[in-house]
């Protein structure tokens, strides 16, 4: 089947944002002591600096799901499908505990394990190919059932100290687990709640074989339901994020507070917006120059071997620039989960030069991609197919 433009163009689009989101937390002045989105501290450029790039991991786990629908429906087996997405699974976790962890932290004593978004979407992708012989409609009600009501968890009444509660925890909310007396296990991405978004990209699968006049309505219609579904939900501030928005000292910090939706885990007016805009992304992202499309196309056909490799580059120019600014390697701390930066001596860049930084790393990235694109088309059949 070919290639569907409109998924790599808005993957291409999420995978540059995200680059942006790394290098800030990596290299910005004020990210190891301080949280773009603490409305007490931040500026409205931090802000929407980091806000932006909540964009990335929705979209990118959506469009994960539906990859398999259409690599199912390509295929027609879906025996063949399950063994590939459940061995596609475990490939992924293996990767986020070992290449992407250490791409983090450059800690080779592994003093921080990370479950983020590849570990996150690997199983999914295990848990999707166990499902996977039921409808794809009935995939998505599950997967929209998850969305709507995976916020009501930390209501259910668990007794003091409960088993079940310990062993199911994690799955929902973020969390840490002290492994020994130097090492943590760190939930970033509970596995339930983005399951939900994957499941619902596998059954949206579906609406790329309309017509394209049909397909853009519909994505059209999504899209601008799904954010005046998020507005009426955010401005009743009841119910769909643990941190309801208040009235703050001017007009823009309260429209701040607003969009202040929570990531960690996904709530439901996260997904709301952040879909919602991927939805309009997608009704529209044929209709953008040719040469645009292009090289946002580079970037989208391998989004795995761009989240790997500029990951890597951005460490390698964070330690470089700690160099520059006079710290002696033997200052460096890479077991504290600071990506090499030490506690109690400032370093990392002002935000101006974050985007002047990012804007290199892009470039950098655009020729190693279009090689690994071409190399990966040239070898389908080997273990590639799995990242």
């Amino acid at each position: 089947m070919k290639r569907i433009s409109s998924i790599d163009i808005v993957r291409g689009i999420v995978m540059i944002i995200m680059a942006l989101d790394h290098t800030r937390d990596l290299m910005h002045i004020q990210s190891i002591a301080q949280s773009p989105t603490d409305l007490s501290t931040t500026t409205p450029m931090l802000f929407f600096t980091r806000w932006i790039t909540y964009l990335c991991a929705p979209i990118f786990v959506f469009l994960a799901g539906t990859s398999a629908f259409l690599a199912l429906k390509n295929n027609d087996n879906i025996q063949q499908t399950r063994s590939h997405l459940i061995k596609r699974g475990f490939w992924l976790i293996v990767l986020e505990f070992t290449i992407v962890n250490f791409a983090l932290y450059f800690d080779p004593g592994f003093h921080t394990l990370l479950f983020e978004v590849i570990a996150s979407t690997g199983l999914g992708f295990i848990l999707l190919g166990l499902l996977i012989k039921l409808p794809s409609k009935s995939l998505g009600i599950i997967g929209l059932s998850i969305i709507l009501l995976h916020n009501l968890t930390p209501l259910i009444p668990f007794a003091e100290g409960s088993i079940v509660k310990a062993l199911l925890s994690p799955f929902f909310g973020p969390m840490a687990v002290p492994l020994g007396s130097d090492r943590i296990f760190i939930m970033g991405y509970p596995p339930i709640p983005w399951l939900g978004i994957l499941l619902v990209g596998f059954a949206s699968g579906q609406y790329f074989f309309l017509t394209d006049e049909k397909q853009k309505r519909t994505f059209t219609l999504c899209g601008i339901g799904t954010i005046v579904f998020f507005i009426l939900i955010r401005m009743i501030n009841v119910y769909g994020d643990s941190v309801p928005w208040a009235t703050q000292q001017s007009a823009l910090f309260t429209f701040l507070s607003f969009m202040n939706v929570t990531k960690y885990p996904p709530s439901l007016s996260f997904c709301a917006i952040t879909l919602g805009i991927m939805f309009i992304l997608l009704a529209y992202a044929d209709g953008i120059s040719s040469s645009f499309k292009r090289i946002l196309t580079v970037y989208g056909k391998v989004p795995m071997f761009y989240f790997i490799v500029h990951f890597y580059l951005i460490h390698i120019i964070t330690i470089a620039v700690l160099l520059i600014q006079g710290l002696d390697w033997s200052q460096l701390e890479f077991a504290t989960g600071t990506f090499g930066r030490p506690k109690g001596i400032e370093t990392g860049l002002p935000l101006w030069a974050i985007y002047v930084m990012w804007t290199i790393l892009v470039v950098l990235m655009y020729k190693p991609c279009q090689w690994y694109a071409s190399y990966k088309e040239a070898h389908k059949d080997t273990w590639l197919k799995y990242i």
